[in-house]
């Protein structure tokens, strides 16, 4: 049975969508824009701050199911820009030590909002 996961640390859901669904083990996460919660303001400039800002998103989701990054085992980033790749990695490094989740970065054309990143992820409870 899917279990709907809800934080209110991060942004509600802009859409007809959940922000995470438990099914069995795993935890999807929807794709976190950078708003900051508090303010429902986009974070847009400066770049780094804006990964950050997703990045906090996902966590605070993943809290709310007694996860952490941690138990991410697969991202999805989606970026405005590719010239943006170094940037986002140099913010990304800083949340992910020891084993690293598989993940695929991708540019786009559009994201909601007119956001320059959006981050997903699925993550696993441990046996």
């Amino acid at each position: 049975m899917n279990k709907r996961i809800h934080s209110d640390k991060a942004p509600p859901a802009i859409g007809p969508y959940s922000q995470a669904v438990a099914a069995g083990s795993f935890v999807f996460v929807s794709g976190q824009l950078p708003i900051n919660p508090l303010k429902d303001e986009l974070i847009a400039k400066p770049f780094p701050d804006a990964v950050h800002q997703c990045l906090k998103n996902v966590r605070a989701i993943l809290q709310a199911a007694d996860l952490d990054l941690e138990h991410l085992v697969k991202v999805g980033v989606f970026l405005k820009d590719l010239k943006n790749f170094q940037a986002f990695n140099e913010v990304y490094a800083q949340y992910f030590k020891g084993t690293l989740p598989a993940r695929a970065v991708v540019e786009v054309s559009a994201l909601p909002r007119g956001a320059e990143i959006e981050i997903e992820g699925i993550a696993c409870r441990p046996n």
